[in-house]
């Protein structure tokens, strides 16, 4: 079930939930690394989009993410992306994904990785 609030955020609670998988953060930027935005050829995550993941004893996650700018096209799709990565490791209870736009993004936030992907220096 998707639930979208008031203050620019998505929740969504999974019903594929495992609690014997005992998963972890490191699992979550795994499946973060597969979202892509549309435009960019790199993955939301070495783009530098994340800027918080919470997760809490009962695996549910918070995660606190911006886009590359207020107007991107993808804005009302990347939060449901995110969250459909996190629902198929099946280890998780929910998401609440967070836009922020403070502080802004710009390309120093990057990966060195994605850096080289997009041959900025």
């Amino acid at each position: 079930m998707i639930t979208t609030t008031d203050d620019n955020s998505l929740v969504k609670k999974f019903t594929n939930f495992q609690k014997d998988l005992n998963l972890t953060k490191t699992d979550i930027i795994k499946a973060l690394k597969k979202v892509f935005d549309p435009e960019i050829p790199v993955n939301i995550y070495d783009l530098g989009l994340i800027y918080q993941i919470h997760l809490d004893e009962n695996y549910n996650i918070k995660i606190e993410m911006t886009l590359t700018s207020p107007n991107c096209p993808v804005a009302e799709e990347m939060p449901s992306m995110v969250a459909n990565s996190i629902e198929e490791l099946m280890g998780f209870n929910s998401v609440n994904i967070v836009l922020v736009w403070d502080p802004p993004w710009n390309k120093d936030m990057m990966s060195e990785d994605a850096k080289l992907a997009l041959d900025i220096s």
